[in-house]
């Protein structure tokens, strides 16, 4: 029997979902949104059995759903038994987002039934809870593009990634303005000098040379650096055998400018030579 690699798209309304099918179309999947659970089974089987098979499939599953979220788990596990590959990606965004987005476009959350949006919010957070724990990548949209949403789809399901290495997802980001929640792992640079604290370095970045220079000169980053690279050098290979097509890796500093951005940078720089599709996300680089 013909197998395909079936993609569910799936989170929180006002995350980005329809324009996450929408990529997935251009990179060559046969998409339809909230096709009903049930007959997910049947429609998978139908395109690996027509004349022409449909290897890639990508659908919309939300809280539109209802009660017909509860066999989604037996039916993904069916799959899966049947040979077919499942990835889950979960789209998420921050509370205060996905309420000006939505005030921004004028709809209704469909879980407010009059109420606020975050009311509803809020519900279908619970609702969706156990999918986003099963997800195999959380996307946090919060500060993405429609461009940068579809580069990072388009570095995850590539037709290479099939048999290419895990997909790295390298994230800077600032303390002051929370986690990442995407974040599968998370390093701390706030240890080391803060560039912030010198006039002339303040205004750049960690992308700045300046930046670089500054930080290598301290006795403490060469061997931090050094023994990070160790430590993903063996995590990232054991992550694989698992089986996960992506992982996202966060890196933090005070302000999300310069600690966390020349490591990440350097981070991405090791693992492009060995290798990895390299996906970067520089979160706070513009925030103040």
């Amino acid at each position: 029997m013909k197998t395909a690699e079936v993609v569910i798209v799936t989170g929180v309304s006002g995350a980005g979902k329809s324009q996450a099918i929408k990529c997935l179309e251009d990179l060559g999947f046969f998409c339809i949104d909230n096709l009903p659970t049930t007959l997910i089974p049947t429609f998978v089987r139908l395109c690996t059995q027509s004349e022409h098979a449909i290897e890639r499939v990508g659908l919309v599953v939300d809280v539109r759903e209802g009660e017909f979220l509860t066999p989604l788990f037996d039916i993904l596990k069916m799959l899966r038994t049947e040979g077919h590959t499942v990835t889950i990606v979960f789209l998420d965004a921050y509370d205060e987002v996905l309420v000006r987005r939505f005030s921004e476009s004028r709809r209704p959350h469909p879980l407010a039934a009059g109420k606020s949006a975050l009311v509803g919010i809020t519900a279908e957070r619970q609702m969706l809870a156990r999918l986003r724990d099963d997800a195999d990548l959380i996307i946090d949209t919060s500060a993405l593009t429609i461009h940068d949403l579809k580069r990072f789809l388009s570095q995850a399901f590539v037709k290479e990634r099939l048999t290419a290495k895990i997909g790295l997802s390298l994230v800077s980001f600032g303390y002051k303005h929370g986690l990442p929640f995407d974040a599968d792992i998370v390093f701390d640079t706030r240890f080391l000098p803060s560039p912030h604290f010198i006039d002339d370095l303040r205004p750049l970045t960690g992308l700045d040379s300046q930046i670089g220079e500054f930080l290598m000169r301290t006795s403490v980053t060469k061997p931090y650096l050094e023994r990070l690279v160790d430590l993903l050098d063996f995590v990232v290979p054991l992550c694989e055998e698992e089986g996960r097509a992506y992982l996202t890796i966060a890196l933090g500093c005070t302000g999300g400018h310069h600690r966390s951005v020349f490591f990440v940078e350097q981070l991405a720089g090791h693992f492009r030579e060995t290798g990895y599709q390299i996906n970067i996300r520089h979160r706070d680089i513009e925030k103040v």
